[in-house]
């Protein structure tokens, strides 16, 4: 999509969500539009039912973490896809870290459920209104959210691990 092809399919979003709307990007394959987080359930309210639109497909739904951001910052990055049209679409909305609350679009997308429950997960995101937020994939007991950048990637209080199996040298055996 060319894009003169995508400022003229996304005007009549644009008109109606012009004061949500933080950036449009439609430098690469896939527009991208940034919204903030208090627009999410209008947006895609809209993005769903507008005739001309259709995005009723959400193909994916995942976190980001950029920490060395001031505030520290968080994200949810959604995919859609108008099968109608064959176009896709990325929107993006941000959070810091201190108040990781996003609104669920389970109401909209009953797809997003688990999605959402992988965010949180894996990055800590509460995802508002969500019927069942509770850990998919991580132990219950864990207190730490994984895929966030602080989180270290190795247990350095391990005694059983060989590092010579996995290709490192002891520090005795410079």
């Amino acid at each position: 999509m060319t894009t003169a092809e995508a400022t003229s399919l996304l005007q009549p979003f644009q008109d109606q969500f012009r004061t949500s709307i933080v950036s449009v990007d439609t430098s690469s394959d896939m527009v991208t539009i940034t919204i903030d987080k208090a627009s999410v359930i209008p947006v895609f309210k809209f993005l769903y039912s507008e005739a001309g639109l259709s995005f009723q497909f959400l193909t994916d739904l995942c976190g980001i973490h950029f920490p060395d951001q001031n505030p520290p910052v968080l994200g949810v990055v959604y995919h859609l896809h108008s099968l109608t049209r064959n176009i896709r679409l990325r929107i993006k909305t941000f959070t810091p870290v201190s108040e990781p609350t996003v609104p669920s679009l389970t109401p909209v997308f009953e797809s997003a459920n688990w999605m959402e429950r992988e965010t949180y997960d894996f990055f800590g995101i509460l995802f508002e209104g969500h019927p069942n937020l509770i850990r998919i994939l991580n132990m219950d007991e864990m207190t730490d959210f994984p895929m966030r950048k602080e989180f270290p990637l190795e247990d350095t209080t391990r005694s059983d691990k060989d590092d010579t199996f996995f290709g490192r040298k002891q520090n005795n055996a410079l």
